[in-house]
């Protein structure tokens, strides 16, 4: 038996405008007679159908992490400054890759931080639940762990080219 799936989108644009438009009308239809893998393997084109879709539905991610959560916009902000930094005072390849690749992971965890939120209050929904706290506290602990690590990573490079820079003698 083939299912008849349809993806219905209340919105023109791919990219949501805000978290209100995050709807059940953006998931597949189907009958409910289906099993799950013919589902999986039914819907899977529907969601991302080449590559560029891919990627639009990722940068859709990021610009509702940019759009909506302050700490992201905190952990951009301090990305930017620490690689400014290194390229100004000339940090060698790997320092900077060392640098870029802990402010990504911290950005990645925000990501993922946030996702996660979104799930837990998806179930949830209004009510309190024990469970739901443990999982939106360790996922913001991860965030603030990675966060301190590459504060650290970065204090180590690129703090004595800068400290030679303010005190020469």
């Amino acid at each position: 038996m083939k299912a008849d799936f349809k993806m219905s989108q209340s919105s023109p644009s791919p990219l949501f405008s805000s978290a209100a438009t995050l709807t059940q009308s953006h998931l597949p239809q189907y009958s409910g007679e289906e099993s799950v893998s013919e589902i999986r393997k039914n819907t899977a084109w529907h969601i991302a159908p080449n590559l560029f879709s891919s990627f639009k539905y990722a940068w859709a991610g990021v610009c509702y992490a940019f759009m909506t959560q302050r700490n992201f916009r905190i952990h951009t902000a301090m990305t930017a400054i620490a690689l400014s930094i290194g390229l100004v005072l000339h940090i060698n390849t790997l320092g900077m890759a060392i640098v870029a690749l802990t402010c990504a992971l911290v950005m990645v965890l925000e990501l993922l931080n946030t996702a996660l939120e979104s799930v837990v209050d998806l179930t949830v929904g209004q009510s309190y639940h024990e469970l739901a706290k443990i999982a939106k506290d360790c996922a913001a602990g991860a965030v603030m762990i990675s966060a301190l690590a590459a504060l650290l990573v970065a204090g180590f490079i690129l703090a004595p080219p800068l400290v030679a820079i303010v005190f020469p003698f």
